[in-house]
């Protein structure tokens, strides 16, 4: 579960913290492979090309510091719009 959007307050860092927490819980369990879905970009109205930015920021950052940590991470995403937002994301960097 991640945070709703905001227009009237930056919530962007409860929506990285929800990544760097998966991925610490996951590497202190031992997990080498992990699938993450767009977090906050339904009900809660995240923008998807920002949810998608975040995401993949936060990822790289925490691949960075712990290059061997994990074998795999996948975005796991539901259509075509979410598909361009993770691809122009991920092609950003």
């Amino acid at each position: 579960m991640g945070p709703v959007h905001s227009t009237s307050e930056d919530r962007s860092e409860l929506l990285a913290s929800c990544y760097r927490e998966s991925l610490r819980i996951a590497k202190e369990l031992g997990a080498r492979t992990l699938a993450f879905p767009a977090i906050s970009t339904g009900v809660y109205r995240w923008p998807i090309d920002d949810a998608a930015r975040t995401a993949v920021a936060t990822v790289r950052a925490a691949l960075a510091a712990a290059p061997d940590a994990f074998d795999e991470i996948r975005f796991v995403v539901f259509d075509d719009r979410a598909r361009t937002a993770y691809e122009a994301a991920l092609a950003e960097g």
